[in-house]
Parts: structure tokens; C-alpha cells; sequence
């Protein structure tokens, strides 16, 4: 039976079986079934489908029985597979097929982490491209060879199959799928609401083996951070910032460099390249506008900056990630005669 509730928009069935992975099953229990009234009416409908007989443990020793069985997925607009317990086992045949016949119908199936396999396995990625956890991506290339894995990108979006790489880049897919079916408004509001950020750049290379700043730098500076990020579109020269923090410059650079990896001005940078991309997204402001709202002067610097950070223009960014147009307003009719009025529909 389909779950009722407040809402009324596409039913979002995440799968659970035995031996779980925990994270990422909460990941979309967290964005998907959360009530969010602030999101209208239309927002997500939730359950969770039982893949195997329960009771389902997962991992601390949680034990889940689920709304229904895999006849949710037969409802479901969304799937979604969390981690799968062991990469390598096969998983059971009813869901696989269920699966199987969820796509066939037009269901949209996304996998976060190692949940890729059972996907692999019900053989919906065949010539397609897909991500996992750095970890699994050569054992999934070995196993499935007709899958294209790129073990880079935080998630690969192949229209109706979508799988995220490892644990928490399963928020970032997440949120992907709520920008393409609510805009990204909604996607950077529930964001807001993760306390994450609505896009990262960048894929899984950047997280292995990756020294971690000392937390005691971040402290020292977290004041100075938050004066920058409310200062953007004024000029912040070194001598600005040297003034605010009452450190001397090489101190000053030693210690962001500890804290951020970056110099100030590289960072002040990469901060004034994410508020272009909010204001892209959320506004309607001329690409100049845009460049002085976020301290990057002129288009030109800005679309420069742009395309060298991002690959993209900002007008090439908008379009894919800004809010659409509003619908163009159709010219007034008029009845013949002196006294024609509007028709307003």
C-alpha cells in the first residue's frame, strides 16, 4: 500500500536488507524522509522497503522491520539502495528483479556507495557510466566490465540510474536529485538545513590520504573567516585582513595556510567563486552585477575566474543550475470596442 501523509509528490522508497550500512541508509532517511513542510505539499513521500525477510540488522545493532516489502518498489518514483554489506556477495534474487521491473516501468534507482552493486548485478548499468568508493571501484570494474567506472566523481547521473561514490557523497547525489526535481532552491534550502554545502567540488582523489588541518587553527581564524565572508564584495587587501586578525603577515599566512590549505587571497578567492555560484543560482542579476556582488570586479575577471575554476561560463552555470525563467507574460487581448479589457488567466 502506498504510504499517505502530508505530502503528495513522487514516493521516494529507500531499501533496506540485512547487515545495512548504517550511514547511508540515514542519509536518505535524513533528506528524503524528514517532514519538511516548509517544502509545500508536493514534496517527497517516503517509505522503507524491506529487501529481505525481517527483522533486518544493521550495523551498531539496529534492527528494522520497514513499512512493507519489495512490493514498494512496484509504487516507487525513487529507489534508493544504501550500502551493500559485502561488495562482492550476490544479493537476492526478488531484488534483483524487483528492481529489474521498477526500471522497466520508468522508476528512477540511485545507489550511495556500494549499494552500485546490486544495481551492477541487476544489470542496469551495462555501457553506462557509474561511481563507488574508491575502495570497490577495481573490484566493481573487474566483476562488471561492460560498466564505465569513473572513481573520481562524487556521483555519476545517467538520467533514470544514478550512483554516488563513498558514504557521505551520498548527500551530495541527494541533493543533485532534489535540484533537478524542485530546483535549486529547494536543494541549497535543505542543504541549509544539513549544514552542508549545496555543491563540492572536485571528486573522491581529494579525500584519500588527506592530511587534516589542526583544529586549533581553525579556531584562531574562525572569526577572521566569518568578517571575510560578510565582506566579500569590498576590496580585502593582506594589510585589511593583517589589521582585523592583530597578527603579523607571516604569521597570519603560516596560520591560514595551516588551517585551510590555502593562502589568503587563494582562498578569499574560492570564497567569492561560491557566492557567484548562489547568486547565479538563486538570482537573476546580470553577470557584472554578479561579479560586484561577490568582489570579482568586472564579468570579464568573474568569467575568467570562472572557467578556469569550474571548467564552465557563469552564463553556462546558470543554466544548468539557476532557477528557470518565469514564464514569459502573454500579451493582453483585447475585445474590439472602446472599453476592451484584458483577459488575465
Amino acid at each position: 500500500m502506498t504510504p499517505s501523509g502530508p505530502t503528495r509528490g513522487p514516493l521516494a522508497v529507500v531499501v533496506a536488507y540485512d547487515r545495512f550500512c548504517l550511514f547511508e541508509f540515514g542519509i536518505a532517511v535524513e533528506i528524503f524522509g524528514m517532514p519538511r513542510p516548509e517544502m509545500g505539499e508536493d514534496w517527497y513521500r517516503f517509505a522503507i522497503a524491506a529487501g529481505e525477510a525481517p527483522p533486518l540488522r544493521g550495523q551498531g545493532g539496529m534492527v528494522l522491520s520497514g513499512d512493507g516489502g519489495l512490493e514498494l518498489l512496484a509504487e516507487a518514483d525513487l529507489i534508493v539502495l544504501p550500502g551493500w554489506r559485502v561488495a562482492g556477495e550476490d544479493p537476492p534474487q526478488a531484488l534483483i528483479e524487483a528492481l529489474q521491473a521498477a526500471h522497466a516501468r520508468g522508476a528512477r534507482i540511485m545507489s550511495l556507495c556500494s549499494g552500485v552493486f546490486l544495481l551492477a548485478k541487476a544489470g542496469l548499468l551495462k555501457g553506462r557510466t557509474a561511481t563507488t568508493h574508491w575502495r570497490y571501484a577495481e573490484l566493481l570494474r573487474e566483476r562488471f566490465p561492460d560498466i564505465l567506472v569513473d572513481a573520481d566523481v562524487l556521483y555519476a547521473d545517467e538520467g533514470a540510474i544514478l550512483s554516488s561514490a563513498g558514504s557521505a557523497a551520498g548527500i551530495d547525489l541527494c541533493l543533485h536529485v532534489i535540484r533537478r526535481d524542485f530546483g535549486p532552491a529547494a536543494a541549497n534550502m535543505v542543504a541549509r538545513r544539513l549544514v552542508v554545502p549545496p555543491h563540492r567540488e572536485g571528486g573522491q582523489a581529494q579525500y584519500v590520504e588527506r592530511a587534516v588541518a589542526p583544529a586549533r587553527e581553525g579556531a584562531r581564524l574562525g572569526p577572521l573567516f566569518d568578517w571575510m565572508r560578510a565582506r566579500l564584495n569590498e576590496p580585502l587587501p593582506l594589510k585589511r585582513l593583517i589589521a582585523q586578525a592583530g597578527m603579523s603577515e607571516r604569521t597570519l599566512i603560516r596560520r591560514f595556510k595551516a588551517a585551510t590549505g590555502l593562502a589568503p587571497g587563494e582562498w578569499l578567492l574560492e570564497e567569492r567563486l561560491s557566492q557567484a555560484k548562489v547568486l547565479l543560482e538563486e538570482s537573476e542579476r546580470s553577470i557584472d552585477d554578479v561579479a560586484e556582488g561577490c568582489g570579482l570586479g568586472s564579468g570579464e575577471n568573474l568569467r575568467r575566474h570562472f572557467r578556469r575554476r569550474y571548467g564552465a561560463s557563469p552564463g553556462g552555470y546558470r543554466a544548468r543550475f539557476g532557477q528557470p525563467p518565469a514564464p514569459a507574460q502573454q500579451p493582453a487581448k483585447a475585445s474590439p470596442g472602446p472599453h476592451a479589457h484584458p483577459i488575465v488567466s
